[in-house]
């Protein structure tokens, strides 16, 4: 820009004294061929400045709408970026909803697998007794005959088990408790839910399904969204029953109760420790995706 002002100051000069000699008062003999001349170079030195504004206007105009399209297309890019940041947004909360329901589908399934097993366990059980039994009557000895030595048993007195003891306070049958919990779970029934679960504690603490009974408990106080009384409910599983089936799962809604309740620290130890722990359990695949999902690094340096 300064050498064009240069250039036009100039070309400017020489017209403005070839303006000033034209007007000054002359003789009339100066009046000559020469000063025909002098004006008309004056005149084609001003129509060139004049073709130099022109075009000097004409790019000016061209870079302005270059500078337009410029701003243009990065307010178009902007708008599609927050577009795009909005749809990952919503399909990751598509995702956490979809692992979530994954999630209740895996682990009713894992109770029933874990009741197929108990199942079969104590069918294996019966077996063996059963056994044993018809082994000691083929072994037993033979009964003396009546009237050998023994007393006749008095007439008219009733025959009493040999195993027969004082009635007591019947517990609820395992497994029918059980299974009506997991019913009235999956109904959405929590309070009568709850009971159940809490009856099958009560009576078979020692049971396998004791554990399963336990962690139930953390999945309805999680739904409830009370989740200070569901992380006791897990660590009551993780704490009293380690070996449990339930224990993977237990760790995993921990960890997510943790961070629902805020407690993102926590919450990643959690799902962290879990992948260490069980790192090839649907659990831990769960968890690490839960970790890519806010962000955070699976494993801690």
């Amino acid at each position: 820009m300064l050498k064009l002002h240069t250039f036009r100051n100039r070309l400017l000069v020489p017209a403005v004294l070839a303006v000033v000699f034209a007007s000054a008062p002359v003789r009339a003999h100066a009046v000559s061929k020469e000063m025909i001349q002098l004006q008309t170079q004056v005149q084609q030195l001003l129509d060139m400045v004049q073709r130099l504004q022109s075009t000097m206007d004409t790019r000016f105009g061209v870079l302005q709408n270059l500078a337009q399209q410029t701003a243009d297309n990065a307010t178009q890019m902007t708008t599609a970026v927050n577009a795009l940041q909005q749809k990952i947004n919503a399909q990751n909360d598509a995702v956490s909803g979809k692992i979530d329901t994954v999630s209740g589908q895996v682990q009713s399934l894992n109770d029933s697998v874990d009741e197929l097993k108990t199942r079969m366990a104590k069918l294996d059980k019966s077996l063996q007794d059963l056994q044993t039994q018809l082994q000691n009557i083929q072994t037993a000895p033979p009964t003396a005959a009546p009237g050998q030595g023994d007393a006749p048993a008095p007439q008219g007195a009733a025959a009493m088990p040999a195993n027969s003891a004082p009635a007591a306070n019947q517990a609820p049958p395992l497994k029918e408790t059980y299974q009506a919990g997991v019913r009235d779970y999956n109904a959405a029934r929590y309070e009568v839910a709850t009971g159940e679960f809490q009856d099958v504690l009560h009576y078979y603490p020692l049971d396998d399904l004791a554990g399963n009974a336990q962690f139930y408990l953390g999945e309805i106080a999680y739904r409830k969204q009370n989740y200070p009384d569901a992380v006791k409910a897990y660590n009551a599983v993780l704490e009293g029953f380690s070996g449990s089936p339930k224990a993977p799962a237990a760790q995993l809604r921990k960890g997510f109760a943790l961070l629902a309740e805020g407690k993102k620290d926590a919450g990643v130890h959690e799902l962290r420790l879990l992948i260490q722990r069980h790192p090839q359990t649907p659990e831990a695949a769960q968890a690490r995706t839960k970790l890519n999902g806010i962000g955070t690094k699976i494993s801690a340096r």
